[in-house]
């Protein structure tokens, strides 16, 4: 299976904004599965940089997620958590994201997350509009190394999407 591997494109729109955009090879409702099925979560959130220990998804608006993962290269946990405030089932979710913080207890602000799937060809494209409260939030979460992070999970999350094809 060929997956085009670190091909996620990180910009930053406005100086409160962080856009990811991917395109995978596969459509649209396999991404949006992989994206929102629990099982599917653990094998692509934490990319090459952990193992996710818990990936919980209440898919509704109003509903909450939780993922906690273990570092690989610090041994410690982390996790994320937000709430859906939209959904359109394979094209659109609108959630909230709270990085619940690393040991020392500095935490990365709450964003709201506008994740979309648009899907040509059978290839589907996903971006990921991060508004975060301020440029400091912004630039903290870029700082943080999420990016490298960020290529691992959108290349494991394609390997999954593909895989579900049968």
């Amino acid at each position: 299976m060929a997956v085009s591997s670190g091909t996620a494109k990180l910009t930053l729109p406005s100086d409160t904004q962080i856009l990811i955009t991917r395109e995978f090879d596969a459509p649209a409702r396999l991404v949006y599965a992989a994206y929102t099925t629990p099982e599917h979560v653990v094998r692509w959130f934490a990319g090459r940089n952990g193992t996710v220990t818990s990936a919980e998804i209440d898919l509704r608006v109003g509903g909450i997620w939780r993922y906690v993962m273990d570092v690989a290269s610090g041994g410690f946990e982390i996790a994320f958590h937000g709430e859906f405030q939209e959904l359109v089932p394979n094209e659109r979710i609108v959630t909230t994201e709270v990085f619940e913080g690393m040991p020392d207890g500095t935490g990365g602000g709450e964003t709201l997350n506008t994740i979309t799937f648009t899907e040509a060809d059978g290839r589907t494209t996903l971006e990921i509009l991060s508004e975060c409260g301020s440029r400091d939030v912004r630039d903290a979460i870029v700082a943080s190394g999420m990016e490298d992070g960020m290529q691992g999970s959108m290349d494991a999350l394609e390997e999954v999407a593909v895989r579900l094809r049968g």
